[in-house]
């Protein structure tokens, strides 16, 4: 029979499926984390509406069945989702999940969207732990690093002051996070300050495999390696990517040929999108985000029951057929000459 987690609760959580639940050990933190996590991305409005009770409600179900890593940011509905997953977490015991926010991506305003000052990583620990309602979280991450004026701000500046809350006690282990793996292997290989964790999101999905090149190293670091968004910001969804996404039109246009696809065959695009995901070997978690119990259920379906054969026939069909026409496959550089353009504008 399985072990328990350090994390189970006996009276709130249930027993069988707990142990239902994969477990991988998550670098060299000492945590074992649930092979599926939860992203509060969507408890704001980020990806259309969402409601505190739903948001309630898949918080506790979600751990109840096993998920014991959640993942949050200021920059998600800029404080609204710390906010909304502080009141979701009052009642349940804190030993009951491990928890990561960040530093470093806040506002709307382009001018005012990064800040990787020490005295502004200083101000959002504080924040963050404020709206969470908690005196520590379990990792604290730099967000988004491939936005920093230099990658030697992040390393000399953002970092040391991450790791002054830790030593503080405010946190317990040290991330980064981005979009182009290639940065965060550059950050990690210089950082004199010891890095736990790194995320990096959509880059291990149908759509990009670019981690793969990059495990090595993680591993040799002996990092954990959280696997972000597979459902590549909602572009491998029945709903279809929000309005800001960054994605190339000729990347929009195959993912909208593969929904179709799907759609015509009355099959879920992002049960496939979370099958792969779960098959990859590499990461010890895979984040996805989840605002509603309807979605949950349907993820945690994949992760015990897989596909069915009717599934696989779709999954195969636009694996190999669908997405291998795209000769590229990432949108690496967009966000970040875009966001250039607009603050020197």
């Amino acid at each position: 029979m399985p072990e328990l987690p350090e994390t189970f609760v006996p009276g709130f959580h249930d027993e069988n499926a707990v142990r239902k639940m994969k477990y991988n050990k998550f670098g060299n933190t000492g945590m074992s984390v649930s092979q599926l996590s939860l992203g509060a991305g969507g408890f704001c409005l980020n990806y259309g509406q969402f409601s505190l009770e739903q948001c309630k409600a898949t918080v506790h179900e979600a751990l109840k069945s096993g998920i014991n890593y959640i993942d949050t940011a200021p920059w998600y509905g800029h404080g609204v989702s710390e906010e909304v997953l502080g009141k979701c977490l009052e009642g349940i015991p804190r030993k009951a999940y491990y928890i990561a926010t960040k530093v470093a991506r806040y506002e709307k305003d382009p001018k005012l969207m990064f800040d990787f000052s020490a005295k502004k990583t200083r101000e959002s620990i504080d924040a963050s732990l404020k709206k969470l309602k908690l005196d520590y979280v379990d990792v604290l991450q730099v967000h988004d690093i491939e936005f920093a004026p230099s990658l030697d701000i992040v390393l000399n500046e953002t970092l040391p002051a991450v790791q002054e809350a830790q030593q503080r006690g405010k946190a317990r282990f040290i991330g980064v996070t981005g979009y182009p793996v290639s940065v965060l292997a550059e950050c990690i290989k210089r950082s004199t300050v010891k890095i736990d964790s790194v995320l990096c999101y959509t880059r291990l999905s149908l759509l990009n495999q670019t981690v793969k090149e990059y495990l090595p190293i993680f591993k040799s670091k002996n990092l954990g390696i959280v696997n972000a968004a597979p459902h590549c910001m909602g572009l491998l969804s029945s709903a279809g990517p929000p309005e800001w996404h960054p994605v190339t039109q000729e990347i929009r246009d195959v993912c909208t040929a593969a929904r179709e696809y799907c759609n015509k065959n009355g099959v879920e695009i992002g049960k496939l999108a979370l099958y792969y995901a779960l098959n990859e070997d590499g990461p010890h978690t895979i984040l996805v985000g989840m605002n509603n119990t309807d979605l949950f259920k349907c993820n945690l379906d994949v992760l015990h029951n897989g596909l069915s054969d009717k599934e696989k026939d779709v999954y195969n069909h636009v694996k190999n057929n669908v997405f291998a026409k795209l000769k590229k496959t990432d949108w690496e550089g967009v966000e970040v000459a875009r966001y250039w353009d607009t603050v020197k504008a």
